[in-house]
């Protein structure tokens, strides 16, 4: 019997890379994106977020913390990073294996949209979501996933959580939620 977690394929041995994905919401409840200049997901909108620093024993909120500080501008103290999501994706691209890890940050935020390096930050109304290029992996998965974890939230208002596991290595993506908590 196959392992229903078990990447499917004969794909060699790609890299590994860490990184982080942070999603921010101002005082009207948009989420803070990305529209992408560079790869990977050239032209999508992607929330905010880059590689661990790996060399420098960076744990994932710090990466957060320095990615959020780095791109938009603000500096959130850990208590306010809640980590609603694990997403591991199986040869994204066909050039490497990803570890992502999903933050949410608790309460709001004020960023100035703006041009950068990296691409155009701007802020988007949740219900715009579905129109706007969005990598395959965000659309069909792991937005509805945040959804979901944001919609089981309880009297504390704290989100839940989510872990997938994503194989792109066919033709088309599959997918195994390996954990789904409500919010608390």
């Amino acid at each position: 019997m196959a392992d229903a977690h078990a990447v499917h394929g004969s794909l060699p041995n790609l890299p590994y890379r860490i990184a982080c994905l942070c999603d921010l919401r101002d005082a009207q409840g948009r989420i803070l994106l990305l529209r992408r200049i560079r790869t990977p997901n050239l032209g999508m909108c992607s929330p905010i977020g880059g590689k661990l620093d790996i060399a420098h024993g960076e744990s994932p909120a710090q990466c957060a913390q320095r990615e959020i500080l780095e791109e938009a501008g603000v500096e959130v103290p850990m208590d306010r990073l809640h980590l609603i999501g694990m997403v591991s994706e199986a040869a994204f691209e066909g050039a490497g294996h990803w570890l992502m890890f999903v933050y949410r940050v608790l309460g709001a935020v004020e960023v100035e949209p703006r041009d950068m390096r990296e691409g155009r930050l701007d802020w988007h109304e949740p219900g715009e979501l579905e129109a706007l290029p969005l990598p395959e992996t965000d659309r069909k998965i792991i937005w509805p996933l945040m959804k979901r974890a944001e919609a089981a939230t309880g009297p504390t208002g704290r989100p839940g959580f989510f872990a997938v596991h994503i194989d792109c290595t066919g033709p088309s993506l599959r997918w195994v939620v390996e954990v789904e908590t409500p919010g608390s």
